[in-house]
């Protein structure tokens, strides 16, 4: 975990640091789960790149089927319930890969069906974190909340798959999952220590519950800053999904990186995630909100590019995928922050929840079709051909986002509000 020297800020909410504290562990067994699911696919199942593919999109079906449902429970009910669900049903869905690796039965179904679960989890959990975190610290200090959850995260990324590929070559990749069904658990502990009384939530009354997902679909649509977000972030995404159905193969077989490798790499792509997270807030106040977006954009899409350009040799792919790596983390890491924080600013207190969801719905929905089409395009041009093309996408998705986007013009955090807007507003 990164402390600063000074405990000011939000490092005085003792509260907002036991949250953090629960995140950050939470992190720390999902970095070693991030690297384990797809080398027990890859290497112990023998995975094709199209069952990689199925992996992906299922890992990412919930947010389609749930997201919306999920918004306007957020905004009925309270949200730590919900959070420590989360982590309960995370840490059972995980148990399940050892078990049966021990019992001799694991394949890929059993992973597509405990990645099914994780994400389920993730959805509704997920949501309501962030729809907790800006009521717990208020919306003017949300790019701060942000940064440090970020720092946090990119610290877990730094340590934990150094310590996976170490897990996973002493133990195997399904066992050392075990460690992260530990983590959630833990997790789980934590949150329960935060005392901060959460506000009742606002009574729907008659409304229906597709009512309410019309309001949060509606405000999304009516909104010009989450309107423009949605539609890039949804095009990221989709990008994204297609490498990650690839990358990993690519990784294993044509560079012939091992667990270890990975798990080194992996660790320098958490510097440029820990490297952005510290300057996220300075460049977004530099260089305005929007602009900040569409340079991490940038920066994803070069890394991209790189990926396609390593050269066999594994000293010298090794080096250049973990550079890619944090080239990736950075750029993702500089959009995500601030992307987060815009969205909460310009958006209702009744509504955070529905907005969370429908911009979740909207963005991650569409990636199961950019996993598959990952692992088609990776059948037809084989892996590094398949890295090429989604370099190119991205990069004119860049140009786009810094040239083009009505999403380059929002220069400052919007300042907080309390009632919807009005059609065409902020």
């Amino acid at each position: 975990m990164i402390f600063p020297l000074r405990f000011d800020g939000l490092w005085r909410h003792r509260d907002f640091v036991r949250l953090w504290l629960a995140q950050g562990i939470s992190d720390f067994g999902s970095y070693i789960s991030r690297l384990a699911l797809p080398l027990t696919a890859a290497v112990l199942l023998h995975a094709t790149p199209m069952e990689m593919g199925v992996l992906m999109a299922i890992e990412v079906l919930p947010f389609a089927l749930f997201s919306l449902h999920g918004g306007v429970l957020i905004d009925r009910v309270r949200r730590m319930p919900l959070m420590l669900g989360r982590d309960a049903l995370c840490a059972l869905a995980l148990l399940i890969v050892p078990l049966a690796a021990w019992g001799g039965w694991l394949s890929m179904p059993v992973l597509w069906v405990v990645g099914f679960l994780c994400m389920t989890a993730e959805v509704i959990g997920g949501s309501a974190h962030q729809s907790y975190v800006a009521m717990l610290v208020g919306k003017d200090r949300l790019v701060e909340a942000h940064s440090k959850f970020t720092a946090t995260s990119s610290t877990a990324q730094l340590t934990a798959p150094g310590l996976a590929g170490l897990l996973i070559q002493w133990l195997t990749a399904p066992f050392a999952i075990l460690f992260t069904a530990g983590s959630f658990v833990i997790s789980a502990l934590v949150l329960r220590s935060v005392k901060t009384p959460e506000q009742a939530p606002v009574s729907a009354g008659n409304t229906s519950v597709w009512q309410e997902i019309k309001a949060g679909i509606d405000l999304v649509r009516h909104t010009p800053v989450l309107r423009a977000f949605a539609i890039q972030t949804t095009l990221w995404q989709l990008l994204n999904h297609m490498l990650g159905a690839v990358l990993v193969l690519f990784a294993t077989r044509n560079l012939g990186l091992d667990a270890g490798d990975m798990g080194v790499s992996y660790m320098l792509g958490g510097l440029g995630s820990l490297s952005a997270a510290l300057l996220a807030a300075r460049l977004g106040r530099r260089f305005g909100i929007g602009p900040t977006v569409g340079m991490g954009f940038a920066a994803t899409a070069l890394a991209w590019l790189g990926f396609a350009l390593i050269v066999q040799g594994r000293g010298p792919a090794m080096l250049w995928f973990s550079l890619c790596q944090a080239l990736f983390a950075f750029g993702a890491t500089l959009f995500s922050i601030n992307y987060l924080a815009a969205r909460a600013a310009v958006t209702p207190d009744a509504l955070l929840g529905r907005m969370i969801a429908t911009m979740r719905f909207v963005t991650v929905a569409p990636a199961p079709l950019g996993a598959l089409a990952g692992g088609m395009l990776a059948t037809a041009l084989g892996l590094r051909g398949a890295i090429y093309v989604i370099a190119a996408m991205g990069l004119v998705l860049a140009w786009h986002a810094l040239y083009r986007s009505p999403a380059r013009l929002l220069l400052v955090l919007p300042k907080r509000t309390e009632e919807a807007p009005t059609q065409g507003g902020h």
